[in-house]
């Protein structure tokens, strides 16, 4: 049966080859840094479970220090001109974006056409994780068409990779880091001191209040942690579980759905969130650093008000 070790080989693959090409990119000046930042990152997805708790401790502190005592550069790798660039976006025009589709199609069509494929009795793929795993071999398939159809040299794929990773820098593992601080934060019963803080001021007996609560508390601590993913099992445990679900009978896959929501418009409004609103302004060259927020803030406020009303009417 194919799990989701698959994805997180083929992950740790890919990092290790921006390892190892970091390592001897002489026009980087701290290529040593990049390919040790890169290195330890394709360790965690290689052999984390290997590690253990401790293990995976440390190898987060080496990441930590490496990107806080600025160790990472980025390189100029070569692998096609720009004249060549230019006249392949000219002759082929949109199409260029076709392989890129693969990886959706794949992903949708793998969740809705192998559930239940069975080989030997045994499931083909992992039925739990299946939708990651058939994007793992989404991204395959659309390497292998982009290659076939462009016909670049061998390494572009790796090269444009890792000039792309190095573009974004720690902010790539930013996610990670946060998602596994909200769990740290959950275990050490931050969930609980905030219900109770919430549970004193919300009205007895008012869903609207309870579930306002919930959606306006989970994208203001994502603004906080800078990710959904962290704020969500501190909120949840907070309010979620115990007001919107328990003692108003909520949904609780409605509720956590659309609280996931709630908490992605606090990312389109934080700084906290650099992979997505910092980063993308540094790319671009734009000379106001938080325009991507100002920007999303006209979005964010009235889809935090569409999730409200979405869960209050939806859920119960």
């Amino acid at each position: 049966m194919i799990t989701l070790a698959f994805v997180y080989t083929l992950a740790g693959l890919v990092f290790a080859a921006f390892a190892g090409l970091s390592a001897v990119d002489r026009t980087n000046p701290k290529r040593l840094g990049n390919a040790a930042f890169w290195g330890l990152l394709a360790v965690s997805f290689l052999a984390g479970d290997l590690l253990g708790d401790l293990g995976n401790g440390i190898l987060v502190m080496g990441l930590v220090a490496l990107a806080g005592f600025g160790a990472l550069g980025k390189g100029s790798p070569t692998t096609t001109s720009v004249e060549a660039r230019r006249e392949e976006a000219m002759r082929r025009g949109n199409k260029l974006f076709l392989p890129a589709l693969i990886i959706p199609f794949t992903a949708l069509a793998g969740t809705l056409l192998l559930a239940d494929l069975t080989v030997g009795g045994q499931p083909l793929m992992d039925p739990k994780q299946i939708t990651l795993i058939s994007l793992g071999f989404g991204v395959l398939l659309a390497l292998a068409a982009a290659m076939s159809w462009l016909r670049p040299p061998l390494l572009a794929p790796l090269q444009e990779g890792r000039r792309l990773i190095d573009s974004v820098g720690w902010a790539a593992v930013l996610p990670q880091m946060l998602a596994a601080l909200g769990a740290v934060f959950a275990l050490a019963g931050v969930g609980v001191v905030v219900g109770d803080l919430v549970g004193g001021v919300i009205p007895d007996g008012n869903r609207l209040a309870a579930v306002a609560a919930y959606t306006v508390g989970m994208a203001l601590f994502t603004m906080v942690m800078g990710n959904a993913f962290a704020a969500f099992p501190v909120m949840t445990a907070a309010v979620g579980l115990p007001l919107v679900v328990r003692q108003f009978g909520g949904d609780p896959a409605i509720v956590s759905a659309i609280g996931m929501l709630a908490g992605f418009c606090g990312t389109l409004m934080t700084p906290m969130a650099a992979n997505f609103n910092i980063v993308p302004a540094a790319l671009l060259d734009l000379k106001d650093r938080y325009g991507v927020i100002r920007a999303q803030i006209g979005t964010a406020l009235p889809l935090l008000l569409a999730n409200t009303l979405l869960m209050y009417w939806l859920a119960f």
